[in-house]
């Protein structure tokens, strides 16, 4: 990777992918000020901790460019660049395929940014299922393996909603990337089985607000079980405990947290 401008060690940074540099030369993205001062940043979800915003931008050489932009609050950014920079490239030696990194950075203040390309052509796995745009049974093995692959890789996702893969459709074969990578981190050496049934659990747990049956998610479990040589009826048994337990805390949130389920504007 080479940045515009790099400092390194716990403090300030700025690192931007080579490949992205001419487009954030460009755009004028040259430093963390001018990415919480740039006029084309549009935050469309404000949470207690951070922004999320779109920058849509038709570049110099006529090529339309929309970029994701998580802009961390004073004292909030001191450890979730580094962290979603981490979990990004953690997911890309595993080969799973996920976004697109173009730069993070952290300012002296503690706020701090993440910038990746959207992924134009995909939508939420959630969303497609939902208006019947693609069925589940269609990507159901697609979406098991990634999960298979992320824990053989050692790796847990800690947000593996269905929402946080996307699809692109109009292939012969499910093209998936797995997004949201801000939590993604190894294994821990103990305690493994609790955090591998926790990313399970919330994967089966999103599928419960569609219209998919038992024996769907059942057939789901079992590809990745037969994956990850995992037993059936013990990981089952683990995952519908936790995902019970999930749904009771996601009602609490969503009653005190109305609008933390807002989407990406497309």
């Amino acid at each position: 990777m080479t940045a515009i401008v790099e400092q390194s060690g716990a403090g300030p940074f700025y690192r931007a992918e080579a490949s992205y540099a001419s487009v954030l030369r460009e755009l004028k993205l040259l430093d963390g000020e001018s990415v919480f001062e740039h006029p084309g940043i549009t935050p469309w979800r404000e949470l207690r901790d951070r922004q999320n915003c779109t920058l849509d931008t038709t570049l110099a050489d006529g090529r339309f460019v929309r970029l994701h932009v998580k802009r961390w609050k004073a004292g909030w950014g001191t450890r979730g660049p580094r962290q979603e920079e981490r979990g990004i490239k953690l997911l890309q030696q595993a080969g799973i395929a996920t976004v697109a990194f173009a730069a993070a950075g952290q300012l002296p203040d503690g706020r701090g940014f993440v910038i990746t390309e959207d992924l134009s052509g995909y939508d939420d796995a959630e969303k497609l299922i939902e208006r019947k745009a693609v069925s589940f049974d269609a990507v159901r093995d697609a979406l098991a393996d990634i999960a298979a692959m992320l824990h053989k890789a050692k790796l847990h996702h800690r947000d593996l909603y269905l929402c946080h893969f996307f699809l692109k459709t109009d292939t012969p074969a499910a093209d998936v990337r797995l997004i949201d990578c801000a939590r993604v981190q190894q294994l821990p050496r103990f305690f493994r089985w609790r955090w591998i049934v926790k990313d399970l659990a919330q994967f089966w747990f999103s599928t419960t607000q569609l219209d998919i049956t038992d024996a769907q998610r059942d057939a789901w479990l079992k590809r990745y079980c037969q994956q990850t040589g995992n037993g059936l009826a013990t990981t089952r048994k683990a995952v519908v405990r936790k995902a019970a337990a999930i749904a009771r805390h996601d009602a609490k949130l969503n009653k005190n947290q109305p609008t933390r389920n807002v989407s990406i504007p497309r």
